[in-house]
């Protein structure tokens, strides 16, 4: 299997793989400056191959560009100290990372970031290419849309809707629909950007 990005997220992601008994990776990365992660050589260009791959980088619009740039089988990763009903689905190439909690009859698209400590309530809708930060807490019943950054430990009531690619700061109480390309922070919740959605490629 290729960990595509020899940084912080893929030291973590590389972590639950060795937890779950597949240590048979290498790194993908194209800055030189990084050398070995776990011991282990670190290339810097994609390989031409169908083998397993995870697209571990947190920045939402890069891992849609890799993903639809190389036709590898992309996989999900679960932590083993994640708590996951077995009534969840989880799309191809996410990533649930130690201690978070996904209830049931929730939808994970793919390429996905359920970070740390993350709760995701039931019935709730993730998008693709999302990012969940680590201590987010979403309530029952919300939907996150396409490329859309939830900020460390943003608190999101049950029901509300959060539109695509939008940033949601650390912290930030959510309260009402969100709008696509807003970035919002505070308690609660204001816009204080409106952002152009470029991620359409």
């Amino acid at each position: 299997m290729y960990i595509i990005g020899a940084g912080g997220h893929g030291k973590v992601v590389a972590e639950a793989l060795m937890l779950n008994g597949l240590g048979d990776f290498s790194f993908i990365d194209e800055d030189r400056s990084r050398t070995k992660i776990f011991d282990r050589n670190i290339l810097y260009s994609f390989p031409e191959s169908s083998e397993a791959a995870i697209i571990a980088i947190g920045n939402n619009l890069t891992r849609k560009r890799i993903a639809l740039t190389y036709a590898y089988f992309y996989a999900k990763v679960l932590h083993p100290r994640a708590n996951v009903s077995p009534q969840v689905e989880i799309g191809e190439g996410t990533a649930v990372i130690a201690g978070a909690t996904i209830n049931i009859d929730t939808r994970i698209g793919r390429h996905v970031i359920i970070n740390t400590n993350a709760s995701v309530g039931h019935d709730c809708i993730i998008d693709d290419f999302v990012h969940i930060a680590p201590n987010v807490a979403l309530a029952g019943n919300v939907h996150i849309g396409e490329g859309t950054h939830i900020g460390l430990g943003a608190a999101v009531i049950q029901g509300v809707s959060i539109g695509k690619w939008c940033t949601i700061g650390a912290g930030t109480v959510v309260l009402k629909d969100v709008p696509d390309g807003a970035m919002v922070v505070g308690n609660p919740a204001r816009i204080i950007k409106q952002q152009v959605i470029i991620a359409d490629l």
